[in-house]
């Protein structure tokens, strides 16, 4: 059973969260070091300006409670999930998943497009039902008490799409860890999920890289972890020892939050102010901030590590039809070739798409809903 929910931050607890950020102490920063070395002084001491005294709370909630949103019991846990029943009335439903650091608000300005196509110009033919849950231990969703992995989570939500809500078959989509949850739902879930839809591809195959293409592929994505992947490694290993630096202070964990949401998006065509809005940004926060996810969030990574990594075993591929829409600013988890995904997946659509980064539905979300509803009408 889904239990109607609504965010309702009460005064007193936004007043301490404000009260921490103006009372920050901001370290020193290297001179003219930018983002060179983690988030940038300037732009983290003007966005946290603009949160103690012009960021509208109320506001926010106000936009966070725009569509339907539930919980329910899955198994131990407490799972939020926006639920919006859109022109397809019932009948086709699409799961979206989020991954970190973001949010099932990153999906907020695709969810009209996507339910509601005709408002916006489109076709009511191509209307989904659409399900945005919380990973768990992510902003409304409930903190397990240890770690927890994607196929867990993908079991989770299938469970969720099927006995709660009673949609025996669905199509999935995701990016990030959602890309894996899905890929997971792609591989385990046969029997319900239809197609699935990835941003980033999430499952490697077995065995050595083969050819040249493969072989600089796994150089490139190796010197881009070596540089901007330093924040993995601590969250899959010691994820606590970030907890006890993040908690009771919203200013770091934003920082830590910001440098994310700057070096993974497509910076090639307009400045990293206007790709995201401070209000985008800090709605974002928030949901770590005034929900303590900040700490499990990081869990997260390890939980990949527990449940035993995204090699998959000799023969083993998803069937599952899947397509992919490659943002080309995608730099730290570019896309492989297309031969080393053809042996982890079944792909049946390949989308190379003109600009875009890692956080496609809310950078880039018309190209975003474009190349969903193309999939679906092929799905």
């Amino acid at each position: 059973m889904a239990t109607p929910f609504r965010v309702e931050w009460s005064q007193e607890a936004v007043d301490r969260v404000m009260a921490q950020v103006r009372a920050y102490a901001f370290p020193d920063a290297p001179e003219g070091g930018g983002w060179n070395h983690g988030c940038d002084a300037a732009t983290l001491k003007r966005l946290t300006a603009y949160w103690a005294d012009g960021f509208d709370v109320a506001k926010a909630q106000e936009t966070l409670n725009r569509h339907p949103q539930f919980t329910a019991r899955v198994e131990d846990l407490d799972i939020h999930f926006v639920h919006v029943v859109g022109e397809a009335g019932g009948k086709r439903p699409l799961l979206l998943t989020h991954g970190w650091p973001g949010s099932h608000f990153e999906f907020w300005d695709a969810i009209e497009p996507l339910a509601f196509p005709s408002r916006h110009g489109g076709d009511p033919a191509d209307a989904f039902d659409l399900v945005i849950p919380s990973l768990p231990g992510f902003g409304f969703s409930g903190k397990p008490a240890r770690p927890i992995g994607q196929r867990a989570t993908a079991r989770l939500f299938n469970t969720l799409m099927t006995e709660v809500l009673g949609y025996d078959r669905y199509l999935a989509q995701g990016g990030d860890w959602g890309g894996l949850v899905t890929s997971w739902l792609g591989l385990d879930h046969t029997a319900h999920v239809k197609a699935i839809h990835l941003n980033m591809i999430g499952f490697r195959p077995a065995g050595p890289p083969q050819g040249e293409a493969e072989i600089a592929w796994i150089q490139r994505t190796g010197f881009a972890m070596d540089v901007m992947g330093a924040y993995f490694r601590l969250q899959a290993s010691k994820p606590q020892s970030l907890a006890w630096l993040g908690a009771g202070n919203p200013v770091g964990q934003a920082a830590w939050i910001l440098e994310r949401f700057h070096d993974w998006a497509d910076l090639s065509g307009k400045p990293f102010e206007q790709v995201f809005s401070d209000d985008q940004l800090l709605t974002n926060i928030m949901l770590y901030v005034m929900t303590g996810s900040f700490t499990t969030g990081a869990w997260y990574y390890r939980g990949l590590m527990e449940e035993g990594g995204i090699v998959l075993p000799a023969g083993t591929r998803c069937e599952t039809p899947t397509a992919f829409a490659n943002f080309p600013g995608e730099l730290l988890y570019s896309a492989p070739p297309r031969s080393w995904c053809d042996r982890a997946y079944n792909i049946t659509r390949w989308t190379d798409m003109p600009r875009g980064g890692h956080f496609a539905a809310m950078e880039e979300p018309e190209l975003f809903v474009d190349d969903v509803r193309a999939w679906g009408r092929q799905a």
